[in-house]
């Protein structure tokens, strides 16, 4: 079976929650403490400091593929940026325990990405979608891509099927597209990544007006100053720290490996602004 039909058949079927229509606030915050997008985070404390601190000193797995993200800030004003962006301050003597998503701010992100989203369909804008999270992000980013398509953005497949193979590994990596979202793959499975070089190798085929992406994908859109509106959990601060010294406008911060059905929510306030 081929790797996209493999992991399609691993998503749920989109229902009637996808289809857009106008819904309460409290009635999405809902859904989203519900289906743990927002709420107490699957990262702990530990795990976000720990995160913090590696990219702080450097480490290109935490960096995304962003040159400039490691120096910006110390540490306290990092845990702060993170905190802020999540909704709920941090307590900085404390080393474990729970980190709090805030429903709230989740929307609001939404509700901006949509904006620009809408944006980009009003004005027939080029669009690239792209994820490092598959198994959680994808329906989301499929639907996202129908919407575009439907109102008049043009959704780009750069590099589809490039293969190549990394040093050091017996696996290739292959670019390959669900219904208009970019995947990594090794011709076995859709790949979590957080690293940069497959959305290096689209943009050498391609500059899109925009990009929507997470991790890797979307740091390496960011450094090249493209557009990028995009999606990031409370333990990846990279693309935390990149929006608060205003290199990239639009960052949702929610747990970014739930059921992938869970996302709705978010579908629905970003649909709200076309």
């Amino acid at each position: 079976m081929d790797v996209i039909e493999a992991h399609a058949r691993l998503l749920p079927p989109v229902d009637d929650r996808w289809a857009p229509r106008a819904y309460e606030t409290w009635h999405l915050e809902s859904a989203l403490l519900e289906g743990k997008v927002a709420g107490p985070a699957a990262h702990p404390l530990d795990n976000v400091r720990g995160n913090i601190g590696l990219l702080l000193a450097g480490d290109p797995d935490k960096r995304f593929g962003m040159s400039f993200v490691s120096d910006a800030f110390g540490f306290e004003r990092a845990l702060d940026i993170v905190a802020e962006a999540a909704g709920t301050p941090i307590d900085h003597a404390a080393r474990f325990g729970e980190v709090w998503i805030e429903p709230g701010p989740v929307l609001r992100e939404c509700l901006a990405m949509g904006d620009r989203l809408a944006h980009a369909a009003g004005g027939g804008e080029t669009v690239v979608i792209a994820t490092g999270h598959p198994t959680g992000l994808a329906l989301f980013y499929m639907e996202i891509g129908r919407l575009l398509a439907a109102s008049g953005a043009k959704v780009l497949k750069p590099a589809d099927g490039l293969t190549w193979k990394e040093p050091g590994s017996h696996h290739p990596r292959q670019i390959r597209y669900l219904d208009g979202v970019a995947m990594l793959t090794d011709k076995a499975s859709a790949k979590h990544t957080h690293a940069p070089e497959a959305m290096e190798r689209m943009l050498a085929e391609v500059r899109p007006d925009l990009v929507v992406a997470d991790h890797g994908f979307a740091g390496a859109a960011i450094e090249r100053g493209i557009d990028t509106v995009s999606v990031a959990d409370v333990n990846d601060p990279a693309l935390i720290v990149a929006k608060a010294i205003g290199r990239t406008e639009v960052v949702a911060v929610m747990d970014d490996n739930v059921d992938p059905g869970a996302y709705w929510p978010c579908f629905q306030a970003i649909a709200s602004r076309f």
